[in-house]
């Protein structure tokens, strides 16, 4: 963990930055590995529109109602160094003052460095490996890896906010973002691209997770969706294409560009509603 430190953070946040739940996935992933223990979390009411990310209800093991409230949590390992965790739901409102209140508490934990999960729709097929995107605003990081400057302008989600509260706070940073088929349902998790953010943070950090299950549940997850499709020329020739444009983005000369034009194609469906294939993916309503 040299580049980040031996204190690192991972953060991943439901809604707009987490297509198929890949980025939060990949966070409980890892805290389902370890042994962690609450260091903070926020008071859901000065963060949260109730009406739009509401509270649930269940039963706990002896059959108690217990209400469960839309909020973001801190997690840090029970044994010193390693790495600590910030997940939970993209806040509705005072987003500079909940950037700051995690800042806070990332200083008093003594983090060394984060890494911001993401995952959006791409023009990408599931055919192929997951494309994570990398980039950094930090100029050490830069400077001692291959991690480049992002290229994007335009609308951002909640980790760009806490990405420049962090730099600003003088705590190094990169993103890591996946790209899922945008033919296929956002909502329906996608394992292939948890498990490819999962690695991208060993990498990173040189601390595993054990993902055995995600990839039994990622085999499946490709195998249903070749099934789905077979059946439908148009889309099969389609995801051809898509392969053809892949395997041409995978070119030195050509990476560059990627995460520019991932985002604007990404926008652009949140903006417009969801671009059609030649077919619904599976999931997909009717």
């Amino acid at each position: 963990m040299q580049l980040l430190g031996d204190r690192v953070l991972v953060i991943a946040f439901e809604g707009w930055n987490d297509a198929a739940e890949a980025a939060t996935s990949a966070v409980d992933a890892m805290k389902a590995d370890g042994d962690y223990v609450l260091a903070h979390t926020v008071d859901p009411e000065s963060y949260f529109d109730f009406q739009y990310t509401r509270p649930s209800v269940h039963r706990d093991d002896d059959g108690v109602r217990r209400l469960t409230w839309p909020g973001a949590t801190l997690w840090s390992p029970r044994h010193g160094s390693g790495i600590w965790l910030l997940r939970g739901q993209e806040p509705a409102r005072r987003w500079k003052r909940f950037a700051s209140e995690f800042v806070a508490t990332a200083r008093d934990e003594g983090i060394t460095g984060v890494i911001l999960l993401g995952s959006m729709m791409g023009d990408v097929p599931h055919t192929r490996p997951i494309l994570v995107h990398s980039w950094s605003e930090n100029e050490y990081i830069r400077a001692n890896s291959t991690i480049e400057r992002g290229r994007y302008e335009g609308p951002v989600g909640m980790l760009s906010v806490m990405a420049d509260a962090l730099e600003t706070a003088g705590i190094p940073t990169m993103s890591q973002w996946a790209s899922v088929p945008h033919y296929l349902s956002m909502q329906a998790k996608a394992p292939k691209a948890t498990i490819a953010l999962l690695d991208k943070v060993a990498d990173l950090t040189g601390i595993t997770t054990s993902h055995d299950e995600l990839d039994s549940e990622a085999r499946k997850w490709e195998a249903s969706i070749d099934a789905a499709m077979n059946d439908d020329a148009e889309m099969v020739e389609y995801i051809r294409s898509l392969e053809q444009a892949r395997d041409a983005w995978d070119t030195p000369a050509a990476k560059g560009d990627a995460i520019a034009h991932e985002f604007e194609q990404f926008l652009r469906r949140d903006n417009e509603g969801p671009r059609k294939g030649p077919a619904s993916g599976p999931g997909d309503p009717a």
